[in-house]
């Protein structure tokens, strides 16, 4: 009895038009399994299936015909290492497709956030304190961010808008937004037009420049090796001489040879700070209670409030003679 199936029937049970398998045959990626020599009809057998839902499916994720053969013909290997570079070229190309994308969506809506009048105005006061002139106001991936820095600590305060599209950025002296922050209080909602310049209706002066990449130093930070959790007034009325020794050592931090009870998770450490760019740092904090985080003692220090992990500041530590 003979098992083959038509054209036709087979392409229905494998998912590919017949004009597909026709085209196929003439490439002789997936020849039938005979062709009757008086019609010229084609026939496939069911032992063809599994090869032809296979192609169906490279093709279908866009394969090449000639690295389709290389995975259905080729070793294990070699098809692994085949799918495994296509795979790497379908994600740089929906990168770029999604990049494209967002392009044009800023251009049909431009770029925009509503944030809480509160939050912002209290992101802005802690920020501002960490600027040399001037506060990065970013909008990416739905997250607001404002960022200061004067090369010796670097401030960052997350916000998440209620509202926003697109993504851009400005860079505003920070004497203006400082004056904005009482305006912006008093407000529900605020809107930032990021296009327009404008803050809560008010037209916004900005800065020409790039503002420090301060991501790729986030990025290249090591990995913390020495963590305390202190009260954050005990730690900034502690702090006085310059520079201002702090001593970690088991649930106790020494600052300038006073004893402060801590919660310590790091071997022993000595580190120097400025007080007077490490006390701004602990005053912007808010909540009782502060982490410090370093991975040795001429490395950044973090410090990030316990009760408010949106807002991160680094804080350069000193020399110690």
């Amino acid at each position: 009895m003979d098992e083959t199936l038509t054209i036709s029937a087979f392409a229905r049970r494998v998912g590919l038009a017949p004009s597909a398998l026709r085209f196929y045959d003439d490439c002789e990626v997936l020849k039938p399994a005979r062709v009757d020599d008086a019609t010229g009809y084609r026939y496939y057998s069911p032992a063809q299936e599994e090869r032809a839902r296979r192609l169906r499916d490279l093709r279908t994720a866009g394969l090449p015909l000639a690295e389709v053969l290389l995975v259905l013909d080729g070793s294990p290997e070699q098809a692994r290492r085949t799918l495994a570079a296509h795979q790497q070229r379908l994600r740089r190309e929906a990168a770029a497709a999604a990049e494209a994308v967002d392009r044009v969506l800023h251009g049909l809506t431009g770029t925009s956030a509503q944030v809480d009048g509160v939050e912002l105005a209290g992101a802005i006061r802690q920020v501002v304190p960490s600027a040399a002139d001037s506060v990065s106001v970013e909008l990416a991936e739905g997250e607001l961010r404002l960022v200061a820095t004067d090369r010796y600590r670097l401030a960052i305060r997350v916000l998440r808008p209620e509202n926003s599209s697109g993504t851009g950025s400005l860079l505003v002296p920070a004497a203006e937004l400082l004056e904005l922050a009482p305006v912006v209080a008093r407000q529900q909602l605020v809107s930032i037009d990021f296009d327009g310049r404008r803050v809560a209706d008010r037209g916004l002066t900005t800065v020409d420049g790039e503002f420090p990449d301060y991501r790729l130093m986030l990025a290249n930070l090591a990995p913390p090796r020495h963590r305390v959790v202190i009260d954050r007034m005990r730690l900034r009325e502690a702090l006085g001489a310059n520079p201002t020794v702090l001593k970690m050592g088991h649930d106790e931090l020494f600052v300038d040879g006073r004893a402060l009870p801590a919660l310590c998770a790091a071997e022993d450490l000595t580190v120097g700070f400025d007080p007077g760019i490490l006390g701004p740092a602990l005053d912007d904090s808010v909540g009782p209670d502060v982490l410090l985080e370093t991975a040795g003692a001429w490395e950044p220090a973090i410090v990030r409030s316990a009760t408010q992990g949106s807002f991160t500041t680094l804080v350069m530590p000193v020399k110690l003679s």
